[in-house]
């Protein structure tokens, strides 16, 4: 049988999760968000019995910070777990999902899940920077059918029984594709 997503350790560990955040946000080590250090011999771990998890020091510009510092997880006392489980319910459900429902699923307060949620859904939200599909002004043309037997038409045997065709083309002409899938 198939193991669910949110069984994995970064769901509920919280050192693996940083290290997955960490991996996703620096695949190339880790950098000082006040000075934009990447040197690694400049760079170190804090650990100690007080230390809060993720805890690292730039020793260019001696102050010290972690993954969470410019992202949605800043200012947050929230395990970051508990961010990576919110983030997965909401991408996952296809119609969106109430903070009432994130309440449920988290085992947190009201509070909470709607500080989750819409902290989110903030971070979703268009305008990041990115150009529209095909240029600024250009207009794009997507289209899906899927092609199937009729149970009304006889075919031949070697007619594949369904295949699906997705098809985009910019109205300059200069961007077209086509795929079929079996």
């Amino acid at each position: 049988m198939a193991k669910s997503v949110l069984s994995a350790d970064r769901f509920h560990n919280e050192d693996a999760a940083f290290e997955y955040v960490e991996s996703q946000l620096w695949p190339n080590g880790p950098v000082c968000p006040h000075c934009q250090n990447a040197d690694q011999a400049k760079i170190g771990r804090l650990s100690g019995k007080t230390t809060r998890p993720g805890l690292r020091k730039c020793y260019a510009c001696r102050k010290p910070f972690t993954v969470r510092m410019g992202t949605i997880f800043e200012d947050s006392k929230l395990g970051l777990r508990f961010w990576l489980q919110a983030i997965h319910l909401l991408c996952a459900s296809k119609k969106g999902i109430s903070t009432r429902q994130l309440q449920r699923m988290l085992g947190c307060g009201m509070k909470t899940a709607w500080h989750l949620g819409h902290r989110i859904r903030f971070a979703m939200a268009p305008g990041g920077g990115i150009g529209p599909l095909g240029g600024s002004g250009k207009i794009v043309e997507a289209d899906e059918t899927e092609l199937a037997r009729s149970r009304k038409t006889k075919r031949a045997a070697d007619f594949p029984s369904c295949s699906a065709l997705s098809s985009a083309a910019a109205a300059s002409a200069r961007l077209c594709w086509t795929t079929a899938a079996p």
